[in-house]
């Protein structure tokens, strides 16, 4: 479905960006992948998705807080691919403290990693979109775009932000073939979310199966982690034809957390 067309995916070395990057590889997309850490495992993982169709990888490991380093890796993606077709924005970090005690310069690098950098990615890609008459921007915000939770001022309020860039980004591009829409996951059993079981397990003294449990029990209903998989097909149905006329969405895939 998405042969010859190019995807770059921040924040795709690992977790929900590697998933959707394995997902879009699969229906032939060219991956422009981003992130720090291995990288030469992520890239066999995305070739393999993607080798009944002969697709490319390439990574650039431009830091997502540096709007400089984002304007080097979009002509990077140009330079190999011509342009770029697909964005998503994934990339993104986490403090926990409560709003008093939240160090500043948390703060300032979650707004600018989860927040500012979207900004910059989506400016940078939709002249080239526009041109073309075809683009698709997929922002990976959270149901904490939705809703929120206590110790969490800075990235709810870079998730909340990111789901109304996402409904500007679509009303701009309305009537052209550019939709922009948001993924809004509950949790999902990422690095991230990792580091959060571990803490609950210490906390508590459980196992760390038991520190999931209770994890979910918190918000979750369904009682079942979100996959990265299952965040790729919903990537993939929003670059399909059936998708043509969904502009604005914030999508939640969270086993019931918003429902509540």
């Amino acid at each position: 479905m998405l042969k010859g067309k190019t995807a770059l995916v921040t924040g795709s070395t690992s977790g929900i960006g590697l998933g959707i990057a394995q997902a879009l590889a699969r229906q032939g997309a060219h991956i422009v992948l981003n992130g720090f850490g291995d990288v030469d495992g992520p890239r066999a993982q995305v070739l393999a998705a993607g080798q009944a169709h002969g697709i490319r990888v390439e990574h650039h490991g431009a830091d997502m807080s540096r709007p400089a380093d984002i304007e080097d890796m979009h002509r990077f993606a140009t330079d190999r691919f011509g342009r770029v077709d697909i964005l998503v924005n994934n990339a993104g970090i986490q403090h926990v403290a409560s709003v008093q005690d939240f160090p500043v310069e948390r703060w300032d690098a979650i707004i600018a990693i989860n927040l500012t950098s979207a900004f910059h990615t989506t400016r940078l890609a939709l002249p080239g979109m526009l041109a073309n008459n075809w683009g698709r921007i997929i922002n990976v915000a959270s149901v904490h775009g939705l809703v929120a939770s206590a110790q969490k001022s800075a990235y709810v309020a870079a998730k909340h932000g990111i789901v109304g860039l996402t409904k500007v980004t679509a009303l701009e591009n309305a009537t052209t073939g550019v939709t922009c829409n948001a993924i809004c996951p509950g949790w999902v059993l990422t690095p991230l979310v990792q580091k959060q079981v571990d803490a609950k397990a210490a906390e508590h003294g459980l196992s760390n199966e038991d520190a999931k449990k209770l994890l979910l029990g918190e918000k979750e209903p369904s009682m079942q982690f979100t996959t990265p998989e299952e965040l790729g097909e919903l990537a993939v149905f929003f670059c399909s034809p059936a998708a043509n006329n969904v502009r604005g969405v914030a999508w939640n895939m969270d086993g019931g957390w918003a429902a509540q």
